[in-house]
């Protein structure tokens, strides 16, 4: 794909506005670990919020969406839709007993809530496993859908993607601690959006897909447009439903939907 000038244009302005963003969030001042992790624990509900739903909303989002509904119809997405409900109970529920309990960090709550060599060891083993294995997959598979867009967009080997959008974070995490996270969070997830709605209706637009009517009426999408999936198959509806719903939900870590950290 041949883009012109102009739209690397767009995209090194993106980039620009990001780190701007969140080396001006970050001038308030880091001076203490509070101040770093927690935003000196005095952030709105509206920024955290969004910067939540941010975090659900990376480059390889619309890739997994896109095969979910592919493959298994709108009902797919009952596999994330279920986290809807450890991220209700962590915003209404774990998040006031967090701030009570003065905790820096989720994972210090194991060992005030336990104590003892148990505690400890839950503690160090809850940050050695989502600090080294889980986190590191994650930015691992958020890479590698970056690498491809950057690949088929601008034509860039990995590590050029990688060393770009890497430094910009970089900097402005670093810089800022958590209230630099959220602001770019929060630019970023109405970026996304705009261009999620800006793309659709352009797709919409096309002869050959015939607007939203012509869409709904394709005989490769009648039939995948029911939000419920088929009960009539429990091989369909157990796994796409029923173990998000009774078991997914609360013994799966996923980030901004934890079950209680």
């Amino acid at each position: 794909m041949q883009l012109a000038l102009l739209d690397f244009l767009v995209i090194g302005g993106v980039l620009l506005t990001i780190l701007i963003i969140g080396m001006a969030a970050g001038r308030k001042g880091n001076d203490s670990a509070d101040d770093f992790f927690l935003g000196g624990r005095n952030m709105p509900w509206w920024l955290l919020g969004t910067s939540m739903v941010a975090t659900t909303f990376s480059a390889d989002t619309p890739n997994l969406v896109t095969d979910l509904v592919r493959q298994q119809g709108v009902s797919g997405n009952w596999a994330w839709w279920a986290f809807l409900l450890t991220g209700m109970v962590t915003v209404f529920v774990y998040a006031r007993l967090w701030r009570r309990s003065g905790v820096l960090t989720d994972i210090a709550f194991y060992e005030l809530r336990y104590g003892g060599k148990a505690g400890a060891f839950l503690r160090g083993f809850r940050a050695v496993y989502l600090g080294l294995v889980f986190n590191v997959l994650v930015m691992a598979t958020v890479s590698l859908a970056a690498i491809k867009l950057g690949s088929i967009l601008l034509g860039w080997p990995g590590w050029m993607t990688l060393l770009v959008t890497c430094s910009v974070t970089l900097l402005f995490s670093v810089y800022g601690g958590l209230r630099a996270i959220l602001w770019t969070d929060l630019f970023q997830f109405f970026l996304a959006m705009g261009g999620a709605v800006a793309a659709s209706v352009y797709v919409l637009g096309l002869p050959e897909v015939g607007g939203i009517e012509g869409l709904m009426t394709h005989p490769n999408v009648m039939g995948k447009l029911s939000v419920w999936p088929d009960f009539s198959n429990p091989e369909v509806w157990v796994p796409v439903m029923l173990v998000p719903l009774a078991v997914q939900w609360w013994a799966s870590y996923y980030p901004g939907a934890e079950p209680g950290g």
